[in-house]
């Protein structure tokens, strides 16, 4: 099997390294980085992932480099790990290089901001394309050495994915066996890609918790950080309530969608409920989202997006941080639009969004052109 994955970041990385360990299994990298190609392209490089266990997991790619036509040439499965932001530019550079003569799975891990809708805008007309996504990493992945290594986090007990509603039977149960192929865990299949698209996770964790840190009544509002912290294992009490409210109101636009569709969501639960089957024993203390994310072994280590303070001592967030341009600008940007579809009222998803996008001060408008011009009006 040939997978093309479309991104050389932490994801993407770790995922090369294991479908390495994987038998019969052809891996190309498609990356924007040019030293990332050429330290491949020099024949030496291993790509290497730390286990929590201490392990390391050694592979290297059987080709990375910013060639389309050479990445996705014979691909039986593609794997977008890029930031949602960066995901329409990707998929319109790699359409016209995508094999014409087989099917061709498409999907994102993880699958959230609307993925089916925008690569079924990117690839319209292509009939032999299979749009999916996975609902989570299925780990956690941080310290990258670009190129070289990256820490792999906690692993999901069991893995979920979705296909776009004009996917066929036969697509979901190839797709199942592929990825299957690809990962330990378990794959279970969604029944509907909702599922994926209202599953709380960064879009919801990290601004709640930037609010926590940063808000009008927060430790560091307008002050700098005097070390570096954790997201996760430092989460102030404050922004795990705020997202915990946030949550609530997730679970209200789904309770809307699954009345306006008459369809089952029932697999989009509480983000603490979430959290604790997909972690189980990694977590200490699970009694409250805030506990749960402080003491989550999954979690650990997870540095927050801080740059050195320019002004001086201590650090500041950095506005270039995917929390922002991800999370925020598209990932909570879609929420709220689909909540105003549905006329469910979201006053802490909204009080989240608008603090923010005035916080970063030059965060683009968000485009909603890929979702269907016609929804929530039909299935």
């Amino acid at each position: 099997m040939k997978v093309t994955i479309c991104g050389a970041g932490r994801t993407g990385h770790l995922n090369a390294v294991l479908f390495k360990q994987r038998p019969e299994t052809v891996v190309s990298v498609l990356t924007s980085s040019t030293s990332v190609a050429e330290q491949w392209a020099a024949g030496n490089d291993i790509w290497q992932a730390l286990t929590p266990e201490g392990q390391v997991l050694s592979g290297r790619p059987d080709y990375v480099g910013t060639d389309p036509d050479r990445a996705l040439e014979d691909a039986d499965i593609v794997v977008v790990t890029q930031p949602a932001h960066l995901r329409s530019d990707l998929l319109a550079r790699i359409a016209p290089h995508l094999p014409r003569d087989k099917p061709v799975y498409i999907g994102a891990i993880p699958g959230f901001c609307g993925f089916d809708w925008l690569a079924a805008q990117a690839f319209a007309g292509q009939d032999n394309v299979v749009i999916w996504g996975m609902k989570d990493v299925p780990h956690t992945a941080f310290e990258l050495v670009a190129g070289r290594q990256v820490r792999m986090g906690g692993a999901k007990a069991e893995l979920f994915a979705a296909l776009h509603a004009r996917e066929s039977t036969a697509d979901r149960s190839r797709l199942q066996h592929m990825l299957g192929q690809l990962f330990e865990a378990p794959v279970t299949m969604l029944d509907n890609y909702l599922e994926i698209t209202l599953t709380p996770g960064n879009a919801l964790m990290h601004p709640a918790v930037l609010y926590g840190l940063l808000g009008p009544e927060a430790p560091w509002h307008d002050k700098p950080f005097e070390t570096p912290l954790c997201w996760w294992s430092d989460c102030p009490r404050e922004g795990a309530e705020l997202l915990e409210a946030c949550d609530a109101e997730n679970q209200a636009i789904r309770n809307a969608a699954q009345e306006r569709f008459g369809i089952d969501l029932s697999s989009v639960k509480p983000l603490r409920q979430e959290l604790i089957e997909a972690y189980g024993d990694q977590i200490e203390d699970d009694r409250t989202m805030y506990s749960l994310l402080r003491t989550n072994r999954a979690y650990a280590g997870i540095l927050a997006p801080l740059i050195p303070n320019p002004h001086g001592a201590g650090y500041l967030i950095d506005r270039d941080s995917r929390a922002f341009h991800e999370d925020i600008a598209f990932g909570l940007a879609l929420l709220v639009e689909v909540a105003s579809r549905l006329r469910v009222p979201i006053p802490a998803i909204t009080k989240t969004y608008s603090w923010a996008r005035d916080y970063h001060g030059a965060l683009p408008q968000p485009s909603h052109t890929h979702v269907p011009t016609n929804w929530p009006g039909v299935a």
